[in-house]
């Protein structure tokens, strides 16, 4: 059984991954490769593929804001674009799709764990709330602090948004819990201070918020990144519910 279940998560993962990737390239990837002129002062289109010269940084800077699409910062990178490879030996679209596939067999898992340990079973009835109440945690509140960022905007530190963006995700996850799955008075309460605590203490910022991106591209960039992923979280929540309905319940 426990077998069955892992394999669903799996290949519904593996469903929300392939669609995400074509999401990513129509609505966020032409943004990124806009604002990467803006930072290399209109170096042209072969420097401007910089942002996702790697599989990792493609998925950090859609799923989380803490590594942005600019912090790659490695002057000497491959800038031939696809011919290279970035993964190996993947052009630069087959890397960012592997590494979809991993993010969204791990972000399956992890809906899984959670199904399990809080006794909830999901259901293509409720896959849907699932997938949103994990965009929620995982991206949206998360964003209110530390919104998705583009090349050549500012910065705080790494770590402190490392730090800053996993308690909110923790935080904002147990909010979620309390305020959805339980109906005690005092779990309302606890609910809503642990969905505010993280942006009461506030996410670290940048002491310099000078740009050459102008700010209008970067809003787009951050509704789009936003977008994509809800898509994401919402094909994995029904992907997952439909998988555990057919294939996932014992016979």
């Amino acid at each position: 059984m426990i077998v069955r279940t892992l394999l669903v998560a799996i290949a519904a993962g593996l469903v929300a991954g392939i669609l995400m990737t074509g999401a990513q390239h129509v609505k966020v990837v032409p943004l990124i490769l806009h604002a990467e002129q803006y930072e290399n002062g209109g170096a042209g289109e072969q420097q401007s593929l910089l942002p996702l010269s790697s599989a990792h940084e493609a998925v950090a800077a859609l799923f989380s804001p803490v590594v942005s699409a600019h912090a790659h910062g490695d002057k000497h990178a491959d800038t031939t674009g696809d011919a290279g490879g970035i993964l190996f030996g993947l052009n630069r679209f087959g890397g960012t799709l592997v590494a979809n596939l991993v993010a969204g067999a791990g972000f399956g898992l992890l809906l899984v764990a959670v199904s399990l340990l809080t006794g909830q079973t999901i259901t293509l009835a409720n896959g849907i709330y699932w997938g949103a109440a994990a965009w929620l945690a995982v991206q949206f509140l998360p964003a209110i602090g530390l919104p998705p960022e583009l090349p050549g905007f500012p910065y705080a530190d790494l770590q402190a948004r490392q730090i800053w963006w996993s308690a909110a995700v923790i935080s904002s996850a147990a909010g979620i819990y309390l305020l959805a799955l339980r109906t005690e008075p005092w779990a309302k309460f606890a609910g809503l201070a642990a969905l505010a605590a993280p942006h009461i203490i506030g996410a670290p910022q940048p002491g310099d918020i000078e740009s050459a991106v102008p700010a209008l591209l970067a809003a787009e960039y951050s509704v789009a990144a936003l977008a994509t992923t809800l898509f994401f979280w919402l094909v994995l929540g029904l992907s997952l519910g439909f998988l555990s309905d057919r294939y996932g319940r014992p016979e």
